[in-house]
């Protein structure tokens, strides 16, 4: 069984039609998967920007609570001077008692 050229043309044209149809649908789910990807892509780079926001947020309040800190130390080390000048209460007693003892011994 021979095939005509005109038969052989008309097989030949079905097939690249159907070629281009499949063809077509291969580029149309091509170009909503890399749509897929660039919206993800674009989501992401949102998410990173608003992660690097809070990263200097967070890098500047720690600056300033360092700079708390040190104050507080330098308060602290201040207060602990001080105290060691200071009598206790203990300490406050027996003095007061020793200066009444010599109250009365006068």
């Amino acid at each position: 069984m021979e095939i005509g050229k005109v038969e052989l043309k008309k097989i030949l044209k079905e097939q690249r039609e159907e070629f281009q149809a499949f063809i077509g649908t291969l580029a149309e789910d091509f170009t909503a998967q890399v749509k897929i990807l660039a919206e993800s892509v674009s989501d992401l780079q949102r998410q990173l920007i608003i992660i690097r926001d809070m990263v200097a947020r967070n890098t500047e309040d720690i600056e300033a609570m360092k700079m708390d800190m040190l104050v507080i130390k330098e308060d602290i080390e201040s207060i602990k001077y001080t105290l060691k000048k200071k009598v206790d209460l203990d300490e406050f007693a027996s003095l007061e008692k020793r200066v009444l003892i010599l109250e009365r011994n006068r």
